[in-house]
């Protein structure tokens, strides 16, 4: 599958899929191996719809694929539990051999092809850290550089990251590494890049796409949402766009679809 594929998601069939394990790595955040048939099509940057088992939620929970097991059929999610009753707290309750039904792998992924060459900033803030490290697993370039943000010293993935290129830390309480946000820790440690892939919170991401457009790098932003299908059907996940959406004719384009992935300068955020 070429990077970035978009696919058609209205196609994409509801499967049981199995899971693996699953353990708490942080505060209320988990991770989860689940086995299913995406993993044989899925790349970096894409979600499944996973549904609760409880048949009165009828909307799914869109989850980023943090890593790929193509050869074992697996996928690893790793989420943040909300709140007591929510969809993602009655996914934190699984166990290996528990059954969960998805879709996916949903959207389109990182174009990281054309980081081949270059100078790379990988940057995650908050659960916007996990879809990051599969993108730094498969990226191939001539120096990785890893910014990522969290809250304070839970700084879940650390290791992973630390297999698969430079890692820099920011955190708001400044317990590790720069204390502040990813932009802080680029400006503290004097990083230079020439192409950007980033995932997070829309504040930190506005950020990124600023820095960006000063600088003339080209960069590709992974936007987050609440969604309702998932597939692009109901328009509940829109963006600001600078051209027409040749589906709704606005100025916009769907997330789950048309998305997560933008380049920087299509979207308004």
């Amino acid at each position: 599958m070429k990077t970035g594929q978009r696919k058609e998601d209205m196609t994409k069939k509801k499967e049981n899929a199995s899971v693996v394990s699953q353990e708490m790595i942080a505060e209320n955040i988990y991770s989860m191996w689940i086995k299913t048939d995406a993993a044989s099509e899925a790349a970096p940057g894409q979600f499944v719809s996973m549904y609760t088992n409880d048949g009165s939620r009828l909307l799914p929970r869109p989850i980023s694929i943090c890593e790929i097991d193509r050869e074992k059929g697996m996928l690893r999610v790793v989420y943040r539990v909300t709140g007591p009753g929510t969809g993602t707290e009655m996914f934190s309750r699984l166990k290996a051999g528990d059954t969960i039904p998805v879709i996916g792998p949903l959207g389109n992924g990182f174009p990281y092809e054309k980081a081949e060459g270059r100078r790379v900033f990988l940057m995650g803030g908050g659960i916007g850290v996990p879809p990051i490290l599969e993108l730094a697993k498969e990226m191939k370039c001539e120096k990785k550089q890893i910014v990522v943000g969290y809250r304070d010293a839970e700084t879940f993935l650390r290791e992973e990251f630390e297999e698969n290129g430079e890692v820099y830390i920011s955190t708001e309480d400044g317990s590790v590494g720069t204390k502040g946000n990813v932009m802080d820790a680029v400006r503290e440690n004097g990083l230079a890049a020439d192409i950007i892939y980033a995932c997070g919170p829309t504040p930190m991401l506005r950020a990124i796409k600023a820095y960006a457009e000063e600088n003339g790098i080209e960069c590709y932003i992974s936007l987050e949402e609440r969604m309702a299908c998932g597939i692009g059907a109901c328009l509940a996940c829109v963006c600001r766009t600078k051209e027409k959406d040749h589906h709704s004719n606005v100025n916009n384009k769907r997330i789950c679809k048309d998305g997560p992935v933008f380049l920087s300068t299509e979207v308004e955020i």
